[in-house]
């Protein structure tokens, strides 16, 4: 995943060339007189800030406990289960937003948020409810369950960093993403995998996380190595765009884009277990599979409440007042020239008084 981000720096190398690029020919245009402005393009060239910061090291952090809180959780649930509580990341990010944003939340988008807490408690129910999660206990899938929201939470408090970034720091989204791949990288290579390579557990050397025979499958294995390529693409581009929704609406409006794909998981997850092998995938429950339904049925309600797309007109944002000008009864102009326009200027009526918009 943090190889896949680091890639985005290569995207912000060229995007920052072109700048420059474009800067340099706004340049030489003022020099030979062939343009008006009056902008500095050479201040602008030394505006672009620099690209490594020790500040992007933190929502890196929470990135890799999010991510490794949700991936310990996938051990005791199914893909699909896990993908929608995954969804309870809308509410985290809507409530630290007005936390430390100071967003102003209506009734709409809090009652979104509360409806797609229902259909989160009623996916996290099939889960416990049913018995074929892989030979997990119950225990196991409320355990599952509960490091799934831990890490959602984690994960809120990295989008709103992230979106500090993007709009108080005027951050472009690539150096965003590459960054955080980049300390991803360095963190994972010096502390996190050296740390679980000498701890013991059942992986070969008695490792409870061999790393290196991690990378002598993939080198034996092609389908594995283009399983691992793939990712690390898809992964790149994922970031990106998500960050770019980010920049362009808020991190609530990424998260609840994001949840949209819950249905394509879990098609996917009954396609590989009907049609291709039995043993991976997720079988139809007839007893229990209703509540799944009936969750992600709750999850696209709360994402259409929050987003406005359905209008509730006592619920829905009231508009700011209009803010009027107070006009003295006199004219403030009484230079000449001012005349018989002035009243139509100033927006004064029939009767004298003076309104304060023309």
């Amino acid at each position: 995943m943090f190889i896949g981000e680091t890639m985005c720096l290569i995207g912000l190398y060229f995007h920052r060339r072109r700048e420059r690029q474009k800067l340099r020919q706004n340049l030489m245009s003022v020099t030979r007189g062939e343009s008006n402005s009056t902008d500095e393009p050479s201040a602008e060239l030394s505006q672009q800030p620099r690209v490594f910061q020790w500040i992007f090291a933190f929502p890196t952090i929470c990135d890799l406990f999010g991510t490794t809180l949700g991936g310990i959780g996938l051990l005791y649930v199914n893909a699909s289960v896990w993908q929608m509580l995954r969804g309870s990341i809308i509410i985290f990010t809507g409530v630290l937003s007005k936390i430390f944003l100071k967003r102003k939340l209506w009734p709409i988008h809090w009652i979104g948020m509360m409806v797609t807490m229902l259909g989160l408690v009623l996916v996290g129910l099939s889960s416990v409810l049913r018995d074929n999660h892989q030979g997990s206990s119950q225990g196991q899938v409320v355990l599952g369950i509960v490091l799934i929201l831990a890490g959602q939470s984690v994960s809120a408090t990295q989008m709103i960093v992230e979106e500090l970034f993007l709009k108080k720091r005027k951050f472009h989204p690539l150096q965003v993403v590459g960054m955080e791949g980049f300390f991803g990288v360095i963190f994972m290579s010096v502390i996190v995998l050296p740390v679980l390579y000498y701890i013991p557990g059942d992986q070969n050397h008695h490792s409870y996380e061999n790393s290196l025979d991690a990378l002598l499958m993939m080198k034996n294995d092609a389908k594995l190595l283009i399983m691992s390529v793939l990712y690390i693409c898809s992964i790149s581009f994922y970031n990106f765009f998500g960050l770019s929704v980010t920049k362009s609406l808020t991190a609530v409006h990424r998260t609840l884009v994001d949840a949209c794909r819950t249905i394509v998981v879990w098609a996917v997850d009954l396609f590989i277990y009907y049609v291709f092998d039995k043993s991976f995938g997720e079988a139809w429950d007839s007893k229990y599979g209703i509540f799944q339904v009936d969750g992600f049925l709750f999850l696209l309600l709360g994402t259409a409440l929050y987003n406005e797309l359905l209008i509730i007109p006592p619920l829905m944002p009231k508009p700011d007042p209009p803010q009027q000008v107070q006009a003295s009864d006199e004219p403030e102009n009484d230079s000449p020239g001012a005349g018989e326009n002035e009243p139509l200027l100033r927006g004064r009526d029939q009767s004298g008084t003076y309104t304060g918009v023309v």
